[in-house]
């Protein structure tokens, strides 16, 4: 049910800075939303009423539908509190058997490391095939890593690592998974609802996104999508009480959408309207387009400001683009920082430690036209520090 909220809502261009929205943010998330997501939270719901738990199970319907087109049917979705990472500890920790199980991570940034540290702290055991912090996951390695040692049960990669903005090769990868017989887990964190996947196509088992990325809604809830045959496999497996992902599935298949603890049912409610929106533009494949010709009309105007992407075009994805520091003396981020928001603009810094870099995210509620204001800002910011 697609209920409207009671109190009216009117739709605000988010580029244009007022006093609800004096800058867009640039990141990967949280991110700027629409007037309409953020009105749908105007309007207070019980967590035990039949309509509320019917908007949860329209949502985890639309959800699988996105997921996989090509056989919707054979995946179901659990929503599950908390940021992105609690849904990513909530399925480590669920899809794992306490024993006999092992998980190979691959790891090329700050997102995949952070798997590597929930599996040593659930006592999980694992091995990472790692590949740097600039280099793409190559699924030669996997492939021998995979080879020599049988007891790898379950394989995760980061699908997008927004650590720098490179897009892992999901389909190689995928294809290298099944081909061994193991489990898929997909941190599509930053991804999903931006980059076009079909997770039966691809055999994926899990896979694990969040409210406030490329739905567009905001933050307070993550999601996983998950064979049913897998999930029910999984009874015994949780080291977590709140985070048994298994018996959150439970309790929402049993009792029509209900959470076992109280639901963020604001954030839920800007989540719904968030896909209504996804849907009038076009679906994943528009709102891809349209974070395509983001990121290229950023990189355009960056490089007229004299500043070098991180990353090969060919690795780049359309969600985030590290920028190195300009290679004269005097750069400070911080000030560029502060000067950018002045100007209606909130950008990332770095996070690696093989270069200087900071991050400007092309996801959200922007346009082209918004990435070419932003660089402009940037082309006047650094012609005016050059005369000093």
């Amino acid at each position: 049910m697609n209920q409207q909220p009671a109190s009216p809502v009117f739709r605000q261009d988010a580029a244009a800075p007022s006093v609800l929205n004096p800058y867009l943010l640039l990141t990967p998330g949280p991110l700027s939303t629409t007037a309409t997501v953020k009105g749908a939270m105007l309007r207070d719901w019980c967590t035990w009423d039949r309509e509320y738990n019917a908007l949860v199970q329209s949502i985890r319907g639309r959800l699988t539908a996105l997921a996989a087109p090509s056989d919707p049917s054979r995946y179901t979705a659990v929503l599950m509190q908390g940021s992105g990472t609690f849904s990513v500890e909530a399925t480590v920790g669920t899809a794992l058997p306490r024993l006999g199980g092992k998980l190979a991570v691959l790891t090329n940034g700050a997102y995949g490391d952070r798997i590597v540290q929930i599996a040593e702290r659930l006592g999980i055991a694992h091995t990472v095939v790692a590949f740097g912090e600039v280099a793409q996951a190559d699924p030669r390695a996997l492939e021998a890593a995979l080879a020599a040692d049988p007891s790898i049960t379950h394989v995760a990669l980061v699908h997008c690592e927004t650590t720098t903005g490179i897009l892992n090769p999901l389909e190689e990868i995928a294809a290298v998974v099944k081909r061994h017989g193991r489990i898929f887990i997909v941190d599509a964190m930053s991804s999903f609802g931006g980059v076009p996947l079909d997770m039966a196509a691809l055999d994926i088992d899990w896979l694990i996104s969040s409210s406030n990325k490329c739905i567009q809604g905001v933050p307070g809830f993550g999601f996983v999508l998950v064979k049913r045959d897998v999930i029910e496999t999984c009874g015994d497996n949780a080291r977590s009480l709140s985070l048994d992902l298994y018996d959150q599935w439970l309790t929402m298949e049993q009792q029509g959408g209900k959470w076992r603890y109280t639901s963020p049912t604001h954030v839920v409610r800007a989540f719904d309207q968030a896909l209504i929106e996804l849907e009038e533009e076009g679906g994943i494949e528009a709102r891809h387009r349209r974070y395509a010709e983001n990121q290229r009309a950023l990189a355009f105007g960056m490089a007229q400001a004299g500043f070098v992407p991180l990353l090969p075009a060919s690795w780049q994805s359309p969600i985030i683009t590290a920028f190195r520091y300009p290679e004269q003396g005097g750069f400070e981020f911080a000030s560029f920082y502060n000067d950018l928001k002045a100007e209606g603009f909130v950008i990332y810094p770095g996070k690696i430690s093989a270069a200087d870099t900071f991050r400007i995210g092309s996801i959200g509620d922007v346009q082209p036209a918004d990435m070419a204001r932003l660089t402009q800002a940037v082309l006047r910011r650094m012609s005016e520090a050059s005369q000093v």
